[in-house]
């Protein structure tokens, strides 16, 4: 028997696929770059700013309203280090503010580092999957520090190969969210 809804009840979709879609696609297509597979382009900045950037803050939005600490925070915090991300390296272009240096930006990663450290700990009451983005997260901001700090560009590369994987473990659990909830059993599991 199908829930009556009173007139204060409403049917939310699950956001969790758009955020994770918007994270992992960028996250990939960032650190392809930082593998040294092509040069930072106005593609790259594009998906940050649009997708990595504005859709993450949407789905954030829309867990704040379904009550999801977790998910709200996540997916603002993120869709914002996307969008200040794209500024950092746009603003300098524009001539509204000198470009971050190297130390600067290593302390930027390092704190996103940290913040993701700490959205780790949380998933570890939550899927093994989300638990594996996060863990992988959080080493992709702590090796990106590390290659800014010390100038090696092959930690940078390793990064963007260890990002590459931390993206498409986003990929697939928002496709797993997505055919689950379609096909309303576990077609692949999280």
């Amino acid at each position: 028997m199908k829930k009556q809804l009173t007139s204060t009840e409403t049917i939310l979709a699950n956001p969790a696929p758009l955020g994770l879609l918007g994270f992992g696609m960028t996250t990939v297509l960032l650190n392809l770059h930082n593998a040294d597979f092509f040069a930072m382009s106005s593609m790259i900045l594009a998906m940050g700013i649009f997708y990595g950037g504005i859709a993450q803050i949407i789905a954030g939005i829309m867990e704040w309203k379904k009550n999801n600490i977790f998910g709200m925070t996540a997916f603002i915090s993120y869709g914002l280090f996307w969008l200040s991300l794209a500024a950092l390296l746009i603003m300098p272009k524009m001539g509204w503010a000198e470009p971050a240096s190297a130390g600067a930006m290593a302390a930027y990663l390092f704190m996103w580092g940290l913040f993701t450290s700490v959205m780790f700990v949380a998933t570890l009451k939550l899927n093994k999957t989300l638990q594996f983005i996060f863990a992988t997260l959080t080493l992709l901001f702590f090796l990106l520090a590390l290659g800014d700090t010390t100038g090696i560009k092959v930690i940078t590369k390793i990064a963007g190969f260890e990002g590459i994987i931390c993206g498409f473990s986003a990929i697939y659990l928002a496709s797993a969210e997505i055919i689950n909830e379609i096909y309303k059993k576990t077609v692949l599991p999280v």
